[in-house]
C-alpha cells in the first residue's frame, strides 16, 4: 500500500509545528516561573556555530513551506527571519500552518515523480518521493529536534511526549 504525498507531508509538518508551539508555551511558562528574560531562551543555542532557538524555528518553517512549494511548482511565502520573541515565533508558526493548510490532496497528486533539485549548489535532482523522505522531512525534524534540545539544555520542562505530540 502506498502513502499519498499529501499524507507524507502536510500532516507531518503540521504535527511538528504543533510540537514547536507546545515548546514555546512551556518555555514561556518556565521563563516566568524562573524569572528568566525570554530573550535569553529565544537567543539560546547549543554551540557557538549553531543557529539559536529562533533560527531553528525559522528553518523548520522554511523546510515545511519550501518542500510544498517545490513539490507543487509554486512560490512559498517569504518571511523576514527577524523573530525575537515567543509571540513572534508563534506568529511564524501560525503563518506556516495556514500556508500548509492551503494545500489540498489534489494539489500534491502525482508529485512523487516530480523532479526536485536540492537547494544549494549540489545540483542533485531527486524524484519528489525521495526528496521528501531523504531530505525535506529529515531536515525539518532536525530543526524541531534541535529546538527541543536547546530548550531542554536551558532547563525548560519539555520531554519526549511534547515532541511526539
Amino acid at each position: 500500500m502506498s502513502i499519498s504525498m499529501y499524507r507524507l507531508t502536510v500532516p507531518m509538518f503540521q504535527r511538528g509545528l504543533a510540537s514547536l508551539k507546545t515548546y514555546l508555551d512551556k518555555a514561556e511558562a518556565y521563563a516566568k516561573e524562573k524569572n528568566i528574560d525570554p530573550a535569553i531562551l529565544v537567543a539560546a543555542r547549543l554551540a557557538p556555530d549553531m543557529l539559536p532557538l529562533s533560527g531553528q524555528y525559522q528553518r523548520a518553517s522554511d523546510s515545511a513551506k519550501f518542500a510544498l512549494a517545490r513539490l507543487t511548482g509554486t512560490d512559498a511565502p517569504k518571511f523576514e527571519d527577524n523573530e525575537k520573541t515567543f509571540d513572534d515565533l508563534r506568529e511564524r508558526l501560525a503563518k506556516t500552518d495556514a500556508y500548509l493548510a492551503s494545500f489540498s490532496q489534489d494539489a500534491l497528486e502525482a508529485t512523487e515523480s516530480r523532479e526536485i533539485t536540492l537547494p544549494g549548489k549540489s545540483g542533485i535532482v531527486l524524484p519528489g518521493s525521495e526528496y521528501v523522505t531523504a531530505f525535506a522531512l529529515p531536515n525539518f525534524y532536525f530543526h524541531v529536534t534541535t529546538a527541543h534540545a536547546i530548550l531542554r539544555n536551558q532547563g525548560a520542562p519539555i520531554g519526549k511526549r511534547d515532541y511526539l505530540g
